[in-house]
C-alpha cells in the first residue's frame, strides 16, 4: 500500500501498490475495512498522485492488502481484505 484518501482515521480508498509496480487508487474502502486500516496508517507529507492522476496522502511502513483487480476503461481495484 503506498497511501490514502480521506483522513487517516476514517480512510476512503487507498492508493495500492501493484504487483508491476503501477499505484493504482482503489473503490470506495467498506466500514470495516477502513476501521481495520485506520490503526495501521502512519501519515507522511506532502501530497502522492497515481498514474491516473489521483491524488492521496502518502504513507508509510507495510500494510499489505488483497485485491481484486479487473479492467473495464480505466483499471478498477477493490480491497477485499487486509493481510
Amino acid at each position: 500500500m503506498a497511501g490514502y484518501t480521506g483522513t487517516a482515521r476514517q480512510p476512503k480508498a487507498l492508493a495500492v501498490r501493484l504487483p508491476d509496480g503501477h499505484v493504482a487508487l482503489s473503490q470506495r474502502l467498506t466500514t470495516v475495512l477502513a476501521a481495520s486500516v485506520a490503526p495501521r496508517l502512519v501519515p507522511q507529507p506532502g501530497r502522492a498522485y497515481t498514474q491516473g492522476g489521483d491524488a492521496s496522502t502518502p504513507a508509510s511502513g507495510e500494510i499489505v492488502v488483497e485485491v481484486m483487480a479487473g479492467t473495464t476503461r480505466h483499471a478498477v481495484v477493490t480491497v477485499v481484505r487486509l493481510r
